[in-house]
C-alpha cells in the first residue's frame, strides 16, 4: 500500500526549520517536538491541519498522540494565563503581597465611667465628686492601624489610637489575634510603640526616608478602616511639609499630605513608596474635604525612637548609653552613641561618645531596634557585652546594668524648676471635690523663677508634664530625668477658683 507524505510548511509552523514530513502513522513523538513551536506560534498562525490521505479523509493519529495534543494545548493556555496574570500585577500589588503581613488592625477596648445628674451627663462628673450622681460604666470599641518594626514583636501606631485603652488587640493578615500591652507613647508627636509575644520571628516593614519624597510620587496605605481589616489604598503625594491644627495646644507640622483614601481606623497604618519601604504613619485626614490625609514622615519616628525607647526610662536600670537616631555608614553596619553620661556603668567600662556597637551580646545590631530588643530583656544585675568599633578598631567591652535607686522627684522637680509639689491625698480630694487625682498640686513657686513670672501660684494642679500625665511624684521623676539643661517643657495647668475651671499651659525651661 503507497503511503502518503504529508509537507508542514514553515508558514504552518515558525520557525519548524526544515520542511518536515510524516508518514501516514504518524509518530507521537514528532509530535511533540513540535510542540514547543507550535506554543510558540499561537496566535500569530494558524495552527497545522492534522495530516490527510490523497482522497482528503483526516488520518486517525494514535490515541498517544491525541493525548499529546491535549496536553499541549493545556499547556499552552496555562502558560498564556500565567503571563496574562504576570502583565496585571502592579506595583501596589507587588507592596500589598510583600508588606500586609507586617501590617496589622489594632482593637482597643476602654471602660468609661460616667455620672448621671438631675438627666445631663457631663464630662466634669468624671473629675468631680457631684452630688446625688449615679456611676455607670460600659465599655468602648475602636479601631486603628499598626505596622511591625522588629521581628521581635514591636510595633508602631498612633498614640490616639490607644489612648486611655484598657485592653488592646493586634490582629495579623493570617487571623492571628495577640493581645498588646503599651511600652512607649509620645503624645505631642501622636506616636506609640506596643509589644507582643509571638511564638516565632514576625515580618516586619522596612524604614525609608522621608527626606527625598517628591510631590506626585505614587504612594500605598493598607490599613483598617472602618475595620475593613486589610485594606490597600493608592495615590500620590499631594504636598510636604503641611502644618496640623487640633487645638491651640495641639499642633502637627511637617506632615506628609497624600490623596491616597484615610478613612477612621487607618490611622497608625504605614504609608509606603513603590518600593514597598516605610515614608510615613498615617495620622489624620480632613474632616470637611475629600482626598486630604496627612501622614508622619518616617524620618521624625527614627528621629524619636532612642528616646521614645530609653532603656533606662523603660526598665529603672542605670546603663549610661544614649544613642544616635543616625546610622553612621560602616562595616559592619552599626548604631553610634551620642553620648555617655559621666561616673555610669558604660563610662566605667571605657565606653564613649562616637563608638558605633556593632552587636550586643553575640547578636548583630545594624540598627537600633535590634540593639533595643538586646537591652529589653536585660535585667539590673545582668553584664551586657559591647561589641563596638571605634577608628577601625573593633573591641569588647562588658557593661553591667545595675538598677537606679528611688527618685525623689519632688527634689528634682524644685531644683530643676523652683517648684514644690506633693501628691494629693483622700483628705485633698474630698476638700476639693474630686472623685480621682487628676494631677500633682503646687504647695509654693521660688520667687524670681519663670514658673513664677508666668504666674503658677500654689494650689494649682499640674496635670501634664512633658505631655504626660503626672497623678504620682514616681510618674514625675523618670520624665524629669530626660530633660537637658535649656530644655523648654511644656506643663498644663488646672486652677480651681471657686465653681470656674481654668486651664492654661506653660512653657518652663530647665536648670
Amino acid at each position: 500500500m503507497q503511503k502518503h507524505r504529508i509537507d508542514v510548511s514553515r508558514k504552518a509552523v515558525r520557525g519548524a526549520g526544515p520542511m518536515i514530513t510524516h508518514p501516514r502513522r504518524t509518530r507521537p513523538s514528532e509530535w511533540l517536538r513540535l510542540l514547543p513551536k507550535m506554543c510558540r506560534s499561537a496566535g500569530r498562525s494558524r495552527p497545522p491541519r492534522p495530516p490527510t490521505c490523497a482522497a482528503g479523509r483526516a488520518l486517525r493519529p494514535r490515541m498517544g498522540v491525541t493525548a499529546a495534543g491535549i496536553v499541549g494545548a493545556l499547556v499552552c493556555s496555562a502558560a498564556r494565563a500565567q503571563d496574562a496574570a504576570a502583565q496585571r500585577i502592579t506595583p501596589a500589588v507587588r507592596v500589598f503581597r510583600e508588606c500586609s503581613p507586617a501590617v496589622v488592625n489594632l482593637s482597643t477596648t476602654t471602660i468609661v465611667t460616667m455620672q448621671r445628674r438631675f438627666g445631663v451627663e457631663s464630662i466634669f462628673e468624671d473629675i468631680f465628686d457631684l452630688p446625688a450622681a449615679r456611676p455607670r460604666s460600659f465599655k468602648t470599641n475602636s479601631v486603628g492601624s499598626g505596622f511591625v518594626i522588629h521581628e521581635g514583636g514591636y510595633i508602631v501606631t498612633n498614640a490616639h489610637v490607644i489612648d486611655r485603652a484598657s485592653e488592646i488587640k493586634v490582629t495579623f493578615a493570617d487571623g492571628t489575634e495577640l493581645p498588646a500591652e503599651e511600652i512607649a507613647r509620645d503624645r505631642r508627636h501622636d506616636l506609640a510603640v506596643l509589644k507582643v509575644d509571638a511564638d516565632r520571628p514576625l515580618p516586619f516593614l522596612r524604614m525609608g526616608r522621608s527626606d527625598d519624597l517628591m510631590p506626585g510620587e505614587t504612594v500605598i496605605a493598607i490599613g483598617n478602616p472602618f475595620g475593613y481589616q486589610h485594606t490597600i489604598t493608592t495615590g500620590i503625594i499631594s504636598a510636604l511639609d503641611r502644618e496640623l491644627r487640633f487645638s491651640r495646644d495641639q499642633v502637627y507640622s511637617g506632615l506628609i499630605q497624600t490623596d491616597a483614601s484615610i478613612n477612621p481606623g487607618n490611622s497608625g497604618g504605614p504609608l509606603l513608596n513603590v518600593l514597598g519601604e516605610l515614608i510615613g504613619i498615617n495620622t489624620a485626614i480632613r474632616g470637611d474635604a475629600q482626598n486630604i490625609g496627612f501622614a508622619i514622615p518616617v524620618d521624625r519616628l527614627h528621629d524619636l525612637l532612642p528616646a521614645m525607647l530609653d532603656i533606662q526610662r523603660l526598665r529603672r536600670v542605670e546603663f549610661g548609653i544614649h544613642f544616635d537616631s543616625k546610622e553612621p555608614r560602616t562595616n559592619p553596619p552599626g548604631i553610634a552613641i551620642r553620648s555617655v553620661d559621666p561616673g555610669s556603668p558604660a563610662h566605667e567600662a571605657g565606653v564613649r561618645a562616637g563608638d558605633v556597637v556593632v552587636g550586643i551580646n553575640d547578636t548583630a545590631t545594624p540598627r537600633f531596634m535590634e540593639a533595643f530588643s538586646v537591652l529589653h530583656h536585660a535585667r539590673p544585675g545582668n553584664t551586657l557585652r559591647l561589641d563596638l568599633l571605634r577608628g577601625g578598631e573593633r573591641s569588647v567591652r562588658p557593661v553591667k546594668m545595675l538598677a537606679i535607686p528611688e527618685l525623689d522627684s519632688a527634689a528634682l522637680m524644685a531644683r530643676r524648676f523652683g517648684i514644690h509639689v506633693r501628691e494629693l491625698n483622700p483628705a485633698d480630694l474630698r476638700r476639693r471635690g474630686l472623685r480621682r487625682a487628676i494631677g500633682l498640686e503646687v504647695k509654693s513657686v521660688e520667687p524670681g523663677t519663670q514658673a513664677a513670672e508666668a504666674g503658677l501660684s500654689a494650689g494649682d494642679l499640674i496635670t501634664l508634664f512633658g505631655g504626660w500625665p503626672v497623678t504620682s511624684l514616681a510618674a514625675l521623676g523618670p520624665l524629669i530625668e530626660q530633660v537637658n539643661s535649656g530644655d523648654l517643657i511644656p506643663v498644663h495647668v488646672l486652677r480651681i477658683d471657686g465653681e470656674r475651671l481654668i486651664r492654661a499651659e506653660l512653657a518652663l525651661q530647665a536648670k
